[in-house]
């Protein structure tokens, strides 16, 4: 169906991973059958996701196929980095576990990378990362713009993200259509913003440097 190549040519179960997606795309529109987390019944058994070290340990950090394969590692539309700040929403309030994806106020940074994404939040220093995949709504007869699609997040195992990109001239901004993780968190945290490319606009700016670099980008 050329939804995008996965690792390991021979994987037997390409007929699950086309199921799971006619079931996204065919009836994103319905209710989402049942809210869950990473604490309700993963499908796949993996070491638990160590504790946040900061962006550079992020980065050395691959995912776990805890529903699909893992993607090949091949460019993709979306490769990039992007950066948001979080304005405080009335006095912050101390808890010893913040729920997952919560819109805390502050720096956050994503990345999206030949299939894989990663997110950071500075100041408390969370982090998550899975796997990605651009498509088109191939199983449907409505027209509609390229889907983003998430999956194998540690925090939601056994769901899949739905998720309308738009690129605009200062980066990205996302639409959610249908993701639960985290009670919905996520979705709220990925949409609420547009996320500012780290990518210099052209390779003059690349080669000086001299261009309105977002807060955040290295």
């Amino acid at each position: 169906m050329g939804f995008g190549p996965f690792k390991g040519k021979d994987w037997a179960g390409r007929g699950g991973l086309l199921l799971v997606l006619l079931g996204l795309l065919g009836a994103c529109a319905a209710p989402a059958a049942q809210e869950q987390n990473a604490d309700s019944g993963a499908t796949a058994t993996a070491p638990a996701t160590p504790p946040a070290e900061g962006w550079p340990a992020l980065l050395a950090r691959e995912p776990y196929p805890y529903l699909l394969p893992l993607m090949e590692d091949e460019p993709t539309v979306l490769d990039g980095t992007y950066v948001k700040v979080e304005p405080p929403r009335g006095e912050a309030v101390h808890c010893l576990r913040c729920p997952d994806y919560a819109r805390e106020a502050g720096l956050w940074k994503l990345q999206l990378a030949r299939g894989v994404f990663r997110i950071h939040y500075q100041e408390g220093d969370w982090s998550s990362l899975g796997s990605f995949l651009v498509t088109k709504d191939r199983l449907s007869k409505v027209k509609d713009p390229d889907k983003l699609l998430l999956f194998n997040d540690p925090y939601c195992p056994d769901i899949v993200g739905v998720y309308r990109w738009e690129r605009t001239e200062d980066g990205l901004r996302l639409e959610a259509v249908d993701d639960t993780c985290s009670y919905r968190l996520r979705a709220a945290n990925l949409s609420n913003l547009p996320w500012l490319s780290c990518t210099p606009p052209n390779l003059e700016a690349a080669v000086t440097d001299h261009w309105p670099k977002p807060e955040g980008c290295d």
